[in-house]
């Protein structure tokens, strides 16, 4: 699977432990910024991943700020994409295997490294269940 991640500044740091931490999983990961500490807007790192996944560049993203709200609200206004904010490991699975999200929202300042890359990891390998779940998301898309 490619994935595509960003950051602001404030999800930086995450960011890199989460590209590293793909990387061990053997995914495909394509690092769309930012690139360092500096301050930059989220909603242009919202639009670069989101636009991977819209074009098929990359089957999935996920997104890094510091509560990971910005970056759900911006990538949630680009259509086909459904992005999740998680906090833990169970909404995360419910997001890919319900809703069938496709970003993955996280929040680099309200969650710790170990829950975050369990987050990850649990959204990455969860698969859609389709069913009764396709006819919901039927009725937005």
């Amino acid at each position: 699977m490619k994935i595509a991640v960003g950051s602001d500044h404030g999800g930086f740091e995450l960011k890199e432990l989460i590209i590293r931490f793909l990387g061990e999983l053997g995914q495909d990961v394509e690092s769309v910024g930012c690139h360092s500490l500096d301050s930059v807007d989220y909603p242009d790192l919202a639009e670069k991943v989101c636009t991977a996944v819209r074009t098929g560049a990359c089957d999935c993203g996920i997104l890094v700020c510091g509560t990971g709200i910005g970056m759900s609200i911006a990538a949630n206004r680009y259509k086909e994409i459904r992005a999740a904010l998680c906090h833990e490991a169970f909404t995360a699975k419910m997001s890919r295997e319900h809703n069938n999200s496709n970003v993955l929202c996280l929040g680099g300042r309200v969650i710790g490294t170990e829950i975050a890359l369990d987050i990850v990891k649990t959204w990455v390998e969860t698969e859609f269940a389709g069913g009764r779940h396709q006819r919901r998301l039927d009725m937005f898309s």
